[in-house]
């Protein structure tokens, strides 16, 4: 495990009479040369692992000949990809930023920020949601002439304009009360539900009943419009905004609608106390039937157009609906990465840690990605900066917008600067509105050498690489105090749709032409090469986590072992990879915050996505590549009822459905708990010098069956046990009964 304790990777340095002091600091990680020779030890084993599995192939014709290679396969690749991921291990460092500093120099002069926040569906994005994200960075504690904010919505929906329009009104309150009283975290919601039940004595008592009120208010319009699915004819009177939908078809058949709901450059513009607001933008661009819209990168792309024409921001924080800001500061820490007079040049992006603020102690879905935040991500940084997840990045503008870096590369925040208007508000719109249509990207560089890529489910991911490519290289962040949060998933279903969808994609680059393995050669180091491989290759997993979860049972069943006797030397390499693997992976889990039982779940999870997310993101992505299908884009719910989310705190695993993936699932779990069980009656049947053989000649096959069924536990449990709405339905189980028996018989046939 990497060690807490750093040594300082920056200095001081002259710079003529003054002293030059850095905006952001670089530490690297002590420990380091002890987990390489840690590393150095366990590879040492694995080679001794494929020595082994090469040097006992059974001969041709001798029983689980077949079986036995396949063992050697899963075992090799799992030693490939081992090495694979020590690349994000290897060179693991810090940043640590200097805000004060950036206000001493630069507080006159900083730059236009720009945020793009991106909602697509109001049924499974509530607007509500979406709004307390809005409210969050409206707030920042950041010049508000230099601060403008636009939301993309790709449903086109008049009730999340509405819900826009509330959340403007309601920040003429919200934004003084935040400033006044330095209100963290700045999502209404989150700061209703955080604060203590007794205040100080100096006043807040008093303004927070009444803040607390008006978000009350707003609250109850915005549930109702929601419940009754359209905007009250009063409100529509009141803005004209609403006109725009007199032409509207659905959401996929729509026009650009394009709508300035607070302009930084009115002074009429202002909050309740006479300051200025930030600039507030709506936009819902084109779509038609007959027009790919390239998802979330298309609308993204559109903001970029849109917002050059209207404020211009020299840096651009890309942000999910559900991924509200949690530090008021998080714009001036990005700063620090972005205008260091030495080492800022060629930073692109900053890609910031994010937290879920419905994770509960254990995790039970693995939804914090520990390893990633804490390890994986500080590792990448190392070797030229982590991944662009699609959310909470900052980015230079010009950088996004496909710039090569050179050496001359400055962050030229004095020079840009918002567009001069000499027209009125409804006229701008008019005349940008059509940066928004369907037919604009056509026979441009759009989604190609411009802006963000097109073609890939994680468009994001690509983007970063892309980026990485033309020079630039990007920060990770991972502040005490995260900057962001949001929601996690908070049934199994969502979860492996979600990291289907991540999987598939990854898997799709590496096949594509921005691959890391030939695109990204000679551009990127290969440290950074190995990290982007780990990600794409997260899909391949797929097959030797199922040979391993379903054979070595069979074959115990059978009585055909795969792995060397107790008592012969081949047995120690296995013995020490495995048991140093899962070691340090629990040690790491808890240095990064985690529990026991949170570790132990997020095994359950690993075990689950590879073997289903995984599989299905494989063979869609192997069907996409034949030509067979085409790509597509899941958005995760964001709601759940109160009977989820009351078992979702009590860590009740939540099922619900008979998907396909649920179904794959309960098929493995079924077989080993038939195998093991199988094997317990031989053992008390065949008491004696028989039992003591099998001990002897497979325990790692009899450990392995045991942990597998001991990891399935919460299946079993949605099985058997539960009669609840969150279990497993009958139907999956009858499927993954018949299926499991179909196995067993046809193993034993063949066998």
């Amino acid at each position: 495990m990497l060690m807490v304790a750093f040594v300082t990777g920056t200095c001081e340095k002259e710079m003529g009479s003054d002293m030059y002091t850095p905006l952001f600091e670089t530490r690297r990680a002590k420990g380091r040369v002890l987990y390489r020779l840690f590393a150095v030890t366990v590879f040492t084993g694995i080679c001794l692992i494929w020595a082994y599995r090469l040097s006992h192939i059974p001969r041709t014709g001798e029983a689980g000949r077949w079986v036995w290679i396949g063992a050697f396969g899963a075992d090799l690749w799992f030693g490939l990809y081992w090495i694979l991921t020590q690349a994000s291990r290897w060179n693991v460092v810090y940043r640590f930023t200097f805000k004060d500093r950036l206000s001493n120099r630069h507080d006159k002069e900083l730059p236009g920020v720009d945020i793009f926040v991106c909602t697509a569906d109001p049924a499974i994005e509530p607007p509500l949601m979406v709004m307390n994200t809005i409210l969050s960075v409206v707030a920042y504690d950041y010049p508000p002439e230099k601060l403008s904010v636009y939301l993309s919505d790709d449903a086109g929906s008049d009730l999340t304009f509405y819900a826009l329009l509330e959340a403007s009104n309601f920040a003429k309150h919200w934004i003084p009360y935040c400033k006044k009283f330095k209100v963290e975290p700045r999502s209404p919601a989150a700061y209703f539900s955080s604060i203590c039940a007794n205040h100080d004595e100096t006043g807040q008592d008093k303004q927070l009943l009444a803040i607390k009120k008006l978000y009350k208010e707003m609250e109850e319009r915005l549930e109702n419009v929601v419940k009754l699915n359209r905007v009250p004819d009063d409100a529509k009177l009141k803005h004209k905004g609403f006109s725009e939908w007199e032409s509207y078809s659905s959401r996929r058949d729509h026009g650009a609608i394009l709508q300035i709901v607070t302009d930084g450059k009115d002074p009429r513009a202002v909050d309740v106390d006479g300051c200025a607001l930030p600039t507030l933008v709506y936009l819902a661009r084109e779509k038609r039937p007959e027009h790919h819209h390239n998802f979330k990168a298309g609308a993204l792309n559109a903001l970029l157009r849109v917002s050059v024409n209207i404020s211009n921001g020299a840096i651009i924080l890309t942000l999910d609906c559900d991924m509200y800001s949690n530090d008021s500061l998080s714009i001036r820490d990005a700063l620090c990465f972005f205008m260091d007079e030495e080492k800022s040049h060629d930073i692109a992006f900053v890609q910031f840690s994010m937290k879920y603020n419905n994770i509960t102690k254990n995790d039970i879905y693995g939804g914090l990605l520990r390893a990633s935040k804490n390890v994986e991500f500080h590792g990448a940084d190392g070797y030229g900066g982590p991944l662009y997840v699609g959310s909470c990045c900052f980015h230079r503008r010009d950088a996004l917008c496909g710039r090569k870096y050179t050496k001359d590369c400055k962050l030229e925040y004095k020079s840009v600067t918002s567009p001069q208007r000499q027209e009125s508000t409804e006229e701008l719109e008019e005349r940008i509105k059509y940066l928004a249509t369907c037919t604009y990207e056509q026979n441009t560089q759009w989604g190609g050498e411009m802006g963000l890529k097109y073609g890939c489910p994680v468009e994001d991911v690509i983007t970063g690489l892309s980026i990485k490519c033309r020079g630039w290289r990007s920060v990770y962040f991972n502040p005490k105090r995260e900057g962001f949060c949001g929601v996690s998933p908070t049934s199994l279903t969502q979860t492996l749709v979600q990291h289907k969808r991540w999987s598939e994609g990854d898997f799709q680059i590496l096949f594509s032409k921005y691959s890391p393995a030939w695109y990204a050669y000679g551009r990127i180091s290969i440290g950074l090469q190995m990290v982007y491989s780990c990600y794409c290759l997260w899909a391949l997993n797929c097959l030797a986590t199922l040979y391993y979860a379903i054979i070595p049972s069979l074959c115990l069943l059978k009585g055909v072992p795969l792995f060397p006797q107790a008592s012969s030397p081949w047995f120690l390499p296995f013995v020490y990879v495995i048991s140093a693997k899962y070691i340090y992976s629990l040690a790491e889990f808890l240095f990064a915050g985690g529990t026991v039982q949170g570790w132990w779940n997020e095994q359950r999870i690993w075990l689950y996505k590879r073997t289903s997310s995984y599989l299905l993101g494989f063979i869609d992505s192997i069907l996409k590549l034949l030509g067979f299908a085409e790509s597509g884009f899941v958005i995760t719910s964001k709601i759940a009822d109160d009977d989820v989310l009351d078992r979702h705190e009590k860590e009740i695993m939540e099922f619900g459905d008979s998907s396909s993936m649920l179904t794959i699932l309960a098929t493995i779990a079924m077989l080993n708990l038939y195998c093991f069980v199988g094997v317990v009656k031989n053992v008390i049947m065949d008491a004696g010098a028989a039992a003591d053989s099998l001990y002897n000649t497979m325990p790692l096959q009899i450990l392995l069956c045991a942990v597998l069924v001991l990891i399935n536990f919460p299946l079993y449990r949605g099985l058997f046990f539960r009669r609840d709405k969150g279990r497993l339905p009958s139907s999956a189980g009858l499927r993954a009964f018949v299926l499991a028996f179909l196995a067993c018989s046809c193993f034993n046939f063949l066998h």
